[in-house]
């Protein structure tokens, strides 16, 4: 434990530090409306003071250096990549170490030393082999490359990758997230503060219990496995891991093609997952693989709308892998043989432009294309950029269709725009058209479904067109099934799945921001209460919290119990 580790990521000189101060001032007594006009005013002061152009690195080191507030407009500007944390977290994505895979699927790379399905190329993966797999290293240097680039990195989700979580060893299991929250609590410490953290975090609940109040706080864990995995007793390991949402490896719900691509689990145990899952509270993410050997594009945009129209599928979020062909996949050698031919550029935009009409508001759409470079597919669709195409160039959304499918589609109509969630988050919105957003009132906005056998309610404040949407609550009313473990918070209760407040993460104890600091989570949850006393006849209520939301529920008269956050309602 003592030992240190060596990062990467180390701050860097400020060049011109008086010019670059100089220019930063100007900028405050005048903030540019748009990153092209940003990028204007750099030039024009490089021409008038003689030296290279100012990079938004260095203004942001010298705001750090002068405890300049920046403003929040400029700094998302002024951000690398600001989109990272644009919905309100700093999320980390991170791997586990190569270890053997229980399934045998044909689609899979296997990359020496590579977890399976993954490929050393990969910006995920590439940053992984860098840190030699080792957690505290991977979170520690994303810590230190967001905040170099201007982030804020009070409130980090972890999303751990590397195939199938539940398959490793738990030993493993608990010394690798034990190091994560190691990561989280230790980054920006002295020397002497981290040897006096060392002492008292010798265990995961110790280290657990200091990021309650870290200025790091982990609000979020991610883990993936695989929908036959999914029990109680793995639910609950899950939960003690401080584990909030999960991600499943669905690919299909046509058993045939899962059998004939060896992928080891039916729908059956997709739907018993989905349960369990959904009534302990977690979040839900599906990986979903259109384009699969057997099926064709008729057949995959059936069974992609039965995600949402049967109760007992509607995951929370999806993530979309179409099939391609890997160098080192078993599928490769069908190609070889011709005996598989895969969807290509215009078979999927055509899939997909079909499929995103029947995502509902609810649900969000995290990736359309895995980030398999380029250079690793030998055969299959390589465009990765479908929301901009849909949105932004109809010349290009007509050229990959077709005319006839474009007309006879309608594709022209602005109401064929994504309405998922990630589409409507108010931070992604064009200020300089719509500036009304910084300063109207949100409307509450309530969507109620049924699912897995229980009742799910989605309120949410949005705009009066409900085309932005600025926070989110997830409430369930479970299905009722028994279970042996946690019956103090899981007995008779009904679970707030998530609250989200987005616009751009704000630190913790910072001012407001569009989504975040208003008051909108808390009169969510207010709502919630309502729902479940008044509605629903039930008096308790249990929070999935992540560990660094804990004391953000406490000050609602939420108390810890079996690792949820719960209150009785009066």
């Amino acid at each position: 434990m003592a030992k240190q580790i060596k990062v990467f990521g180390a701050s860097q000189k400020v060049n011109h530090p008086v010019e670059v101060e100089a220019f930063l001032r100007e900028l405050l007594a005048k903030p540019p409306r748009s990153a092209k006009k940003l990028e204007q005013r750099k030039y024009e002061f490089s021409a008038g003071t003689k030296v290279p152009t100012i990079q938004n690195r260095d203004l942001i080191a010298v705001a750090k250096q002068q405890n300049i507030k920046l403003p929040r407009l400029l700094e998302q500007m002024l951000q690398k990549r600001s989109v990272r944390t644009i919905s309100g977290v700093s999320p980390i994505g991170i791997l586990t170490k190569p270890y053997p895979c229980p399934g045998r699927c044909v689609y899979c790379p296997t990359e020496d030393r590579m977890p399976k399905s993954y490929m050393s190329n990969q910006p995920a993966a590439a940053r992984a082999v860098r840190n030699k797999f080792h957690p505290y290293k991977q979170v520690f240097n994303r810590l230190t490359a967001l905040a170099e680039s201007g982030h804020p990195t009070s409130k980090l989700e972890i999303i751990v990758m590397g195939g199938t979580w539940s398959f490793l060893p738990h030993r493993y299991q608990s010394w690798y997230l034990k190091r994560c929250y190691d990561a989280a609590n230790e980054f920006g410490l002295s020397e002497a503060k981290k040897k006096e953290y060392r002492k008292v975090a010798t265990t995961l609940k110790k280290s657990q219990t200091w990021n309650e109040t870290a200025d790091h706080r982990i609000i979020g864990l991610t883990l993936e496995t695989r929908p036959d995995f999914i029990n109680e007793r793995e639910l609950v390991r899950m939960r003690r891991y401080g584990c909030t949402r999960i991600e499943i490896g669905v690919q299909t719900l046509n058993d045939d093609i899962q059998r004939l691509t060896k992928r080891g689990h039916s729908r059956k145990h997709v739907v018993k997952a989905m349960k369990l899952m959904k009534d302990f509270g977690f979040k839900v993410c599906w990986h979903l693989m259109p384009g699969l050997p057997g099926s064709t594009p008729e057949n995959d945009l059936e069974w992609m709308k039965e995600v949402f129209s049967n109760p007992d599928m509607g995951p929370d979020f999806i993530k979309i892998y179409p099939c391609v062909v890997l160098e080192t996949a078993e599928l490769k050698e069908w190609w070889e043989r011709g005996d598989y031919v895969p969807y290509h550029d215009d078979d999927l935009v055509k899939l997909l432009t079909q499929f995103q009409t029947f995502v509902p508001e609810w649900t969000r759409i995290m990736r359309l294309m895995r980030d398999i470079p380029v250079s690793n597919i030998l055969d299959g669709a390589k465009f990765s950029n479908l929301r901009q195409i849909l949105k932004d160039q109809p010349e290009k959304l007509r050229e990959l269709v077709g005319d006839k499918f474009y007309d006879e589609h309608n594709l022209a109509e602005t109401s064929y725009i994504f309405r998922d969630i990630r589409a409507r988050e108010v931070g992604f919105a064009d200020f300089e058209k719509n500036p009304e957003l910084l300063t109207i009132p949100p409307v509450l906005v309530r969507r109620d479904y049924e699912a897995s056998e229980g009742q799910e309610v989605f309120l949410s404040f949005e705009d009066e067109k409900k085309e932005h949407l600025f926070a989110l609550l997830r409430l369930r009313k479970p299905s009722g099934q028994p279970f042996k473990h946690y019956a103090s918070a899981l007995k008779n209760a009904a679970f707030i799945r998530e609250v989200h407040s987005y616009g751009g993460e704000v630190s913790v104890g910072d001012t407001e921001g569009l989504g975040q600091h208003r008051g909108l989570g808390r009169k969510l949850i207010e709502e919630a209460e309502r729902i479940v006393r008044d509605e629903w006849g039930m008096d308790k209520i249990s929070i999935i919290a992540g560990i660094g939301t804990r004391e953000y529920y406490r000050k609602f008269g939420y108390e810890e119990k079996s690792t949820y956050m719960v209150k009785r309602l009066k």
